[in-house]
């Protein structure tokens, strides 16, 4: 077997963060044997999420066996998940801001076997994956991210389960959305719809291209989430995305 080093994108100071956190875990179960100190793990969980590295290579770069790899990655995963803000934490975020920009995106996955194969596909990418709802500032800085739902959740349906908009309604806290959420209410502002045989007028033209001008910012959210290599495409079942989802929003809050 051949080996190289290679370069991680994250600064030192997100190793840091996450030893520490493996380190003050370590003190609350009791001393235990472990191969790798607290760096090391820290290293080996954040190249599984940020270049999604299947579990046999993580092994043989860390000089661990398979089940420890998986071990120590879903250990994390879970202490990091548990420090994410929920949405009430994000509207006391948003309440400082302007406005805020929901979107959704898609994070791709393998596809399953039996009935649940089709619940995960996604009509509108043509592909099978989760859906994940989020929220920006004005400037396109992620603020929160919704558990998963299978990708074939429409995104309004999505919003009213995690209960987005009653959240972001209740506290008048203006926000942009595309037309996949046209109907929300509330809060939501979305562009004007042309209706079959029908053209719009010069005013909704003007109020959808700057509707649009604001919301693009908003996908620098979903290019945040998918600088995570593994939200590209999940090899694991989606039952465990969630809690992936929420480990990168906290680390990448920790960041910021």
């Amino acid at each position: 077997m051949l080996f190289y080093r290679a370069a991680l994108d994250l600064s030192p100071a997100t190793g840091a963060f996450v030893a520490e956190l493996i380190a003050g875990h370590r003190d609350r179960i009791g001393p235990r044997w472990r191969a790798l100190n607290p760096g090391r793990q820290a290293l080996l969980v954040l190249v599984h999420l940020r270049c999604n590295e299947t579990f046999a290579r993580l092994a043989a770069a860390f000089g661990v066996g398979l089940a420890t790899a998986h071990r120590y990655v879903t250990e994390v995963i879970a202490l990091l998940a548990e420090r994410a803000p929920d949405l009430r934490e994000a509207m006391r975020i948003a309440a400082h801001k302007a406005y805020v920009i929901l979107d959704g995106t898609l994070a791709p996955i393998d596809r399953l076997s039996g009935a649940g194969d089709r619940l995960y596909y996604s009509g509108k990418h043509h592909r099978h994956g989760v859906n994940i709802q989020f929220l920006t500032d004005p400037h396109g800085r992620l603020i929160w991210a919704s558990p998963v739902l299978p990708g074939s959740t429409h995104d309004l349906t999505a919003a009213r389960v995690h209960g987005i908009i009653d959240a972001l309604t209740s506290r008048a806290i203006a926000c942009y959305a595309d037309k996949g959420y046209v109907g929300a209410g509330g809060a939501i502002a979305t562009p004007h719809k042309r209706r079959k045989r029908h053209r719009l007028g010069k005013r909704k033209k003007l109020f959808n291209r700057h509707h649009a001008q604001v919301r693009a910012l908003g996908e620098q959210g979903a290019a945040t989430l998918k600088a995570w290599r593994i939200l590209r495409k999940a090899r694991c079942s989606p039952s465990r995305l969630t809690a992936i989802v929420q480990a990168i929003l906290t680390l990448h809050h920790h960041a910021h």
